[in-house]
């Protein structure tokens, strides 16, 4: 196990870059305590397997350290930093079977038969492939595979960090929850530094006690999924965690107060800076209320998902979505709608005012 530290990591695949585009990541500082669950989250091509890589040992950045236990590691090959890496798709030895899939990284590395037979065996039981053991891995489904490159990650107790590269992209959504509940379950379980890297929110925010939130090469955010959702940074974390995404509006910043078209909002943020070019206000559906004044809105879609509504409303300032109880009488035609002031936040050029 190892505490990981990451010190302005750069990276471009031009062998010689020279401006800020040429770079697929920018400016990564990242500090991960030893037995974390930690997840590199965002959509495709913001980074997130180009950082992982780099982690790895399989890159070596263009700038920038990486240090496990504050030793420099960054020109060592995955080898020398002890670590286990499960991919999007099964990497599995047809012809072996289950056993020898995961015995093979412990014969590698000389273990004697009785401690292999131990370890294979606690890890198989973890992931309920003790009936399988003695199969062939040619013969078992999708997530049966996949199971065995987690557990080939697994059974090693002399990693620093195991990391998982959307392990779950070949499973069906039904298995994919069993899984992640399994992978949170050993976690605790195992007590060892784990990187997942998704752009399924949903994966991120169960499975990590830290998130790590990208965008076009850059950290929007890193937090806890209760800070991620409370106090997006960015508003792309506002647009990208939550469903639905963060309302954001246009508005302007007049002696520190919040206006909307024309309408004060309030807000627990102390806003001492409004030179920005865009200026907006950002509040989850969650946190919308309808209200007898506050902001004129006109409801034109209402939505029954079981136990919630999503009501979608269109005010002056822009489109404007509401999360209420299933048993909220909702207004039909114009309405006003006030925001909770404990979760309301302005922004400027897209960053939260602090």
């Amino acid at each position: 196990m190892a505490k990981i530290t990451l010190k302005d990591l750069s990276h471009s695949y031009l062998q010689k870059p020279k401006k800020d585009s040429d770079f697929v990541i920018t400016n990564v500082n990242i500090d991960w305590k030893d037995g974390g669950a930690y997840a590199l989250l965002g959509p495709s091509g913001c980074g997130k397997t180009t950082l992982l890589n780099i982690i790895s040992g399989l890159l070596t950045p263009t700038k920038g350290q990486i240090l496990f236990d504050d030793k420099d590691v960054t020109e060592l090959n995955p080898v020398q930093r002890d670590i286990a890496q499960i991919f999007q798709f099964p990497v599995i030895y047809d012809t072996m079977t289950v056993y020898d899939n995961l015995a093979f990284p412990l014969k590698n590395r000389g273990l004697s038969p009785e401690e292999t037979d131990k370890r294979v065996k606690e890890i198989a039981e973890m992931l309920e492939l003790t009936s399988t053991l003695n199969n062939r891995a040619s013969g078992l489904t999708a997530d049966g595979k996949q199971k065995i490159s987690l557990g080939r990650g697994l059974v090693r107790s002399d990693v620093n960090v195991i990391m998982f590269d959307e392990p779950l992209t070949v499973i069906d959504p039904h298995l994919k929850w069993i899984l992640r509940s399994k992978l949170k379950e050993l976690h605790q379980k195992i007590n060892r530094t784990m990187i997942y890297v998704t752009h399924d929110q949903t994966e991120a925010l169960t499975f990590a006690d830290q998130v790590v939130v990208m965008s076009e090469g850059q950290i929007v955010q890193i937090g806890t999924p209760i800070e991620l959702f409370e106090k997006p940074k960015h508003t792309f974390v506002g647009h990208f965690i939550g469903s639905p995404g963060m309302n954001v509006l246009p508005c302007k910043i007049v002696n520190g107060e919040i206006n909307v078209s024309g309408h004060r909002v309030s807000s627990n943020q102390s806003i001492k800076k409004s030179n920005f070019k865009k200026t907006q206000v950002g509040v989850r559906p969650e946190f919308v209320n309808f209200s007898k004044e506050g902001i004129p809105v006109k409801v034109s879609k209402v939505s029954n998902i079981g136990r919630h509504k999503i009501i979608d409303a269109v005010s002056e300032a822009g489109k404007i979505k509401i999360l209420s109880n299933a048993q909220e009488e909702i207004p039909s035609g114009s309405a006003f709608v006030t925001f909770n002031q404990k979760y309301t936040y302005a922004y400027g050029d897209d960053w939260i005012i602090e």
